[in-house]
Parts: C-alpha cells; sequence; structure tokens
C-alpha cells in the first residue's frame, strides 16, 4: 500500500513540488537549482530508503536561503502527512554515523512536538558556494512542519563537506529507523497517551 504524500508550495520566493513516499527503494529525482542542495537530498533519501522527487524553482538570484528553507519546509509537512496517526511506527530513531574523519550523530522522536538542538560548529563558512548555515535552517524547517524532535551532535570532524553528509546521512538512517513499522506493535500508537 506504501505510505506517500504530495506538496506543492508556492510563495512570492519559491515554487515547490515534492513527492515522498516512506516505503520506497531509495530512488530520486531531485532539481532545487541549489547543486548541494541536490546531492544531499538524493543522499538522504539513498540512505532513508524513502523515494523523493522533488522541484523548486526559487529566487536564487538572492541568494540559497528562501530555496533552500522552503524544500525543508515542504519535505516536513510531507513526512507529517505520510506518517498520518503513525499507528505501528518505530517513533525513535538514531544513528552514529562515521564519514571519513568526521563522526556525527543525530536523533529523532516523531511524537508530535517540535524541538531542535543543533551543535555542528563548522570550521568553514561554505561548502563550494553553499553557505554552511542552511544546512541548519534546513533540517529546522523540517523538524518544525514535521512536528518532531531532532537533535544532531557532531563529535569531531574537519572538513565541513564531510561534516554535512554525514548530517544527511546519520538523519536518513534515524528518519529510516523511527518510520519503520514495530512488528511487535503494529496496531499500537507508540505512546502511552494513545495519541500522537
Amino acid at each position: 500500500m506504501g505510505r506517500p504524500a504530495s506538496i506543492h508550495r508556492k510563495t512570492g520566493e519559491t515554487d515547490i513540488d515534492l513527492e515522498l513516499e516512506l516505503d520506497g527503494t531509495g530512488s530520486s529525482s531531485i532539481s532545487t537549482g541549489v547543486g548541494f542542495l541536490d546531492h544531499m537530498l538524493t543522499l538522504l533519501a539513498k540512505h532513508a530508503l524513502f523515494d523523493l522527487r522533488v522541484t523548486a524553482k526559487g529566487d536564487l538570484h538572492i541568494d540559497d536561503h528562501h530555496t533552500v528553507e522552503d524544500v525543508g519546509i515542504a519535505l516536513g509537512q510531507a513526512l507529517s502527512a505520510a506518517l498520518g496517526e503513525k499507528r505501528g511506527i518505530h517513533r525513535y530513531g538514531h544513528m552514529t554515523l562515521p564519514m571519513d574523519e568526521v563522526l556525527m550523530t543525530t536523533a529523532v522522536d516523531l511524537g508530535g512536538r517540535f524541538a531542535f538542538a543543533w551543535n555542528v560548529p563548522m570550521p568553514v563558512e561554505k561548502v563550494g558556494t553553499f553557505d554552511v548555515q542552511l544546512a541548519e535552517d534546513f533540517w529546522r524547517a523540517v523538524a518544525e512542519h514535521g512536528k518532531f524532535n531532532f537533535h544532531a551532535l557532531l563529535h569531531y570532524g574537519r572538513n565541513g563537506h564531510h561534516i554535512l553528509e554525514a548530517v544527511f546521512k546519520s538523519s536518513a538512517r534515524s528518519l529510516r529507523q523511527a518510520v519503520a513499522f514495530d512488528e511487535r506493535a503494529r496496531d499500537q500508537i507508540p505512546s502511552s497517551k494513545g495519541v500522537l
């Protein structure tokens, strides 16, 4: 049956179409006009085993901020829509992931409340032309509009590209674990309150 969601977001700054399938194979088709974001979203789909299609047009003549943040908003909305009442999912996910000289931990709780902690000091301001601050803005938008807790902790690392790649891969693996069905509790809401 799958768990799909489609989001269309159009503002004065961006026009985004996003399709997500949680129970996918990791296939992706990404075109945002921001090359580094395209690369990261491709990694996200692959490691989360989500099928993800994103087409975005934004005011890149100003900078990348609106496009990156709005894609994050759309992805968060799609995650929330695809999960529905969250019956039978693990809810929690975490990963400590090595990426060459980098060690990164992320953890998520898909419990319906937004919280965000970002402890990822960057040694550079840009990776290529990509402003590294935008990675934090992206994940904040995903978590806020997906209504979940997101924590990222860089233990150590030197290379900016590797650090950001580790964030996306680790986050993907955390989400993959959290959205997966718990076979021992397939018909249950994963909360003592009975609702998320």
